[in-house]
């Protein structure tokens, strides 16, 4: 699966050839993919922290507030379902909650139908920061696919989607 004559070398590639040459008993293709998908992850980590930092966020605290955003008006879900859409425990959550509440991105307000329980809802200054940093967002992830034309985007996409089943099985 290495790199065919045409294409440029990256760092994989080199990490696949040293192995090669103290183990050719190995089959690294398995490597190749997976080492390729980490150092993007990495990257694109990265460049989406720098995206969200100019709206005062991190990329955890964006994701809380988008959970928001996408459960769609009153933009409120209680802290457990917060908690189990990131899969974050819930000293977790609360943490980030309590930032943002102090940023008056969201409030916290008892829950009408559960006396013990709590609700979380975005304000309309949340509102208006995650539809500006969604968009940003987008935008770094746009940036970085446009190495590809729109059909090998949509195969990778497509490919990754069938990868990512096989492994959640």
């Amino acid at each position: 699966m290495s790199a065919r004559p045409e294409q440029r070398k990256d760092p994989v590639d080199a990490i696949v050839e040293q192995w090669a040459a103290v183990r050719p008993d190995l089959d690294t293709a398995a490597m190749e993919v997976f080492g390729r998908i980490f150092r993007l992850s990495r990257a694109m980590g990265d460049s989406m922290e720098k995206a969200y930092a100019s709206y005062g966020i991190s990329r955890g605290e964006f994701d809380v507030l988008a959970t928001l955003r996408r459960a769609d008006e009153p933009y409120t879900l209680s802290p457990r379902q917060l908690s189990a859409t990131l899969m974050l425990t819930t000293g977790g959550m609360t943490g980030r909650l309590d930032k943002l509440e102090r940023a008056g991105l969201l409030r916290r307000s008892p829950d009408p139908h559960d006396r013990r329980g709590l609700q979380v809802t975005l304000t309309e200054k949340g509102l208006t920061l995650i539809d500006e940093a969604v968009g940003a967002g987008l935008a770094a992830q746009t940036t970085a696919l446009s190495g590809l034309d729109t059909e090998q985007a949509g195969h990778l996409a497509d490919l990754l989607r069938e990868l990512l089943s096989s492994t959640e099985r």
